[in-house]
């Protein structure tokens, strides 16, 4: 057994040194913007301790179909990990903000994809903005797994150890190659704590979200809360909304290079709405 996991360990080392050419490298901690043809554009969001290029091969495939899309790096993020310690929800919604004005200035129809973190920004961001043309929720979490005791034991650790480190299970070797090798190993414990207060901001809010939305989870997502996908999609009033669990899968399922199939549905739902 012990030989078994170090063998993927071995195997993991490899992927996360591999799995970018030298040029893909360069872009990792760098926003985008790809120019469409269609008259409509994405905004595209990535999670908490991430950088914009974990949505970036989305962006590329919802760009061929004539789409603009656009990528901008959330304040804290592709630099420092410690550069997050003191950044805000409203730091991040404010970048929001200003991506998807930006859009709007020259296209009919913005549509928001949120990863993780990202998706929760959206929720929050998209609540009072008729003028979203629809959502696509990826990885959101409605909770945080044990959301609670994290949080009450992290505001005590914060005061003695202010940074930690992400932890992995040996199977999630595969699943976790793309993520490991483009989003900060190390945090601030207040910036984890930062999340869990965007959380809870955007599940009191639920019900205010009317676009079309489409709302994708990992069926074994090992950071959220279990029933998070049916929460969101119960609570939200949306006429038009769509639920889609992704099997084997890591958290972040975007970037796992295994599931580039879902960009397909997920290019269907946006044409359709």
């Amino acid at each position: 057994m012990i030989k078994k996991i170090y063998n993927r360990i071995k195997i993991l080392l490899f992927l996360n040194a591999n799995i970018l050419s030298v040029e893909e490298r360069k872009l990792v901690n760098k926003p985008f913007h790809f120019k469409g043809d269609n008259g409509e554009a994405i905004l595209l969001v990535h999670g908490w301790t991430s950088t914009a290029y974990e949505v970036r091969r989305l962006a590329r495939f919802l760009n061929d179909s004539g789409y603009t899309t656009m990528g901008p790096m959330l304040k804290g993020h592709g630099s420092y990990f410690k550069d997050l310690k003191n950044i805000r929800m409203e730091d991040w919604l404010m970048d929001v903000k200003l991506a998807f004005e930006e859009l709007k200035k020259e296209h009919n129809k913005v549509y928001i994809i949120g990863n993780s973190i990202g998706a929760n920004l959206a929720v929050i961001f998209s609540a009072d903005r008729v003028d979203v043309a629809g959502l696509v929720l990826l990885a959101m979490p409605y909770q945080i797994r044990l959301e609670k005791l994290s949080g009450f034991f992290a505001k005590f650790v914060n005061i003695l150890l202010p940074y930690a480190r992400k932890m992995y299970l040996p199977w999630m070797s595969f699943s976790t190659a793309m993520i490991r090798a483009t989003s900060y190993q190390n945090y601030p414990i207040k910036s984890a704590l930062e999340t869990i207060i965007i959380t809870k901001k955007s599940r009191k809010i639920l019900g205010k979200i009317v676009q079309p939305c489409l709302i994708m989870q990992s069926s074994n997502d090992h950071v959220v809360a279990s029933n998070s996908l049916e929460k969101i999609y119960t609570q939200i009033n949306s006429p038009i909304k769509k639920k889609q669990y992704v099997p084997r899968s890591y958290h972040t399922f975007i970037s796992d290079l295994e599931n580039a199939y879902v960009f397909k549905d997920i290019l269907n739902f946006i044409e359709e709405n």
